[in-house]
């Protein structure tokens, strides 16, 4: 496959996928990219995924507000601006602060992240949350809850 130059502009977003109450836009498959995939997330204050690993690189860009991530031991705030890169196979989570924020995601080489939010998008409802379901489908998409 001969990879092709494109361009994402405001109008041709596609509807947000709903994580838990989240807003999570694909802007590009790591099919369209030839590796990486990259959304838009648009988190409420105080939500954001438990302690997981997986097996790909993940970098954040913090767009607006603030994000707590936690890491390696550690908790680091940040800001806009700011650039959180994970290497695969790190534990980590992050909280979304006041107001809630938004960050823009590029994962690396082997992403299965646009097709786990898809499948709890479509398999666990907003305001379903059962915690069983939630690690079954991370599972299958090559998530590992826990520290």
């Amino acid at each position: 496959m001969t990879k092709q130059p494109f361009a994402v502009l405001p109008e041709d977003d596609t509807p947000a996928l709903s994580v838990f109450g989240d807003k999570i836009t694909v802007l590009a498959t790591s099919a369209a990219t030839g590796g990486s995939a990259i959304t838009r997330l648009y988190g409420r204050e105080g939500s954001g995924p438990p302690p997981h690993s997986h097996d790909w690189d993940e970098s954040f860009f913090v767009i607006r507000g603030e994000v707590e991530f936690s890491f390696g031991g550690e908790t680091r705030l940040a800001r806009p601006g700011s650039l959180v890169h994970l290497p695969a196979g790190t534990v980590h989570s992050f909280r979304f602060g006041p107001g809630g924020a938004e960050l823009l995601e590029i994962t690396g080489a082997g992403s299965r992240a646009v097709e786990l939010f898809t499948a709890l998008d479509r398999e666990v409802p907003t305001g379903t949350e059962d915690p069983a379901k939630i690690a079954a489908v991370m599972a299958e998409n090559g998530v590992t809850l826990g520290e």
